[in-house]
């Protein structure tokens, strides 16, 4: 069994890069005599283990064409996907295919691949919305782009996999159980998954927020400061506008950390409450939000607190 730890190099706090292992999917093209290999990228810190191929025979009533089957590993009964299936590609299969187990959002899953190259410490800023570059199948599920050795690595967005899987799941994390604000509230939001942004949406939404959505941490910037900017016209604080933000750590161009970072060392808009969330925050990811001064740290299984969190975060702000 091979097996790939998490390497855990702990980046410096608001530095905007992210540890990326690099996938590959041999695909099969009609036009192409041999497999051409397609190139997709995630979180290190997401992927608990990477294994040989169990070689599973999928069952005739799965749910989805994608799933494989069960296997028993660490005294855990794991759901393998194949992940080709789920892109919409044809993958050809060899003895060195192999499942990434990954872990995020209290779910660990197995993804089919044709194999993993390496890992790469790269910053946020070079990672590109998708969209300039890709369309067709399984483009949804892509959430960023990385040049890297003359070639373009996908970053998956496995979030929205799990999400379409089990869309019941979805449907709880959208859920406010009737928490709504007395008085309307805004808030930048940022994530670059259309997913949970949908999430969000319906989340605050339903609270009486008033929202302003973002893809990234550099649109959520932007938007704060031209908030901060009207304030500053008006000769009223930013909290007059916009009472707060809440950004994923994990984004294109600029992560949470650093969109956290540029706002608590700006002094006309320090005062702004900032709730960063992820689908992994570990000990030393906790640390880092608080150094750069988060007000709030969510894990996304917590993700139907957030009108919650908030709320009473606002609130506990006025009445300071």
């Amino acid at each position: 069994m091979k097996e790939q730890g998490k390497v855990g190099i702990l980046l410096e706090t608001g530095t905007n890069e992210l540890e990326l292992l690099e996938l590959f999917i041999n695909e099969k093209l009609p036009d192409q005599d041999e497999p051409v290999p397609c190139h997709f990228g995630v979180n290190v810190a997401k992927v608990m283990q990477v294994i040989e191929d169990p070689h599973l025979a999928p069952p005739e009533a799965a749910v989805n064409d994608c799933y494989l089957g069960l296997i028993s590993l660490r005294g855990l009964s794991i759901p393998v996907l194949d992940l080709a299936v789920w892109l919409g590609m044809e993958r050809e299969s060899s003895d060195f295919d192999v499942v990434i187990v990954t872990e995020f959002s209290d779910t660990v899953t197995g993804f089919l691949v044709s194999g993993v190259t390496n890992i790469y410490r790269v910053g946020w800023e070079q990672v590109a919305p998708p969209h300039r570059y890709i369309s067709g199948a399984g483009a949804a599920s892509i959430v960023g782009m990385v040049e890297m050795n003359e070639r373009f690595i996908q970053l998956l967005d496995l979030e929205k996999v799990l999400a379409d899987l089990d869309p019941e799941s979805f449907e709880r994390k959208t859920e406010t159980d009737g928490i709504r604000a007395e008085q309307e509230y805004t808030a930048v939001v940022a994530d670059d998954s259309p997913t949970i942004r949908l999430i969000l949406k319906k989340n605050l939404e339903a609270a009486n927020f008033k929202l302003v959505m973002t893809e990234n941490g550099d649109q959520a910037l932007k938007a704060v400061r031209e908030l901060g900017e009207k304030a500053s016209d008006k000769g009223v604080p930013v909290t007059n506008l916009l009472q707060v933000v809440i950004a994923d750590i994990e984004m294109p161009l600029m992560d949470g950390f650093s969109l956290t970072k540029a706002i608590k060392t700006d002094p006309a808009l320090k005062g702004l409450p900032v709730i960063l969330y992820s689908s992994i925050i570990t000990k030393e990811l906790r640390h880092k939000g608080e150094s750069v001064g988060a007000d709030e740290q969510v894990s996304k299984p917590d993700m139907s607190q957030m009108a919650q969190r908030a709320i009473a975060l606002i609130e506990a702000k006025v009445t300071a």
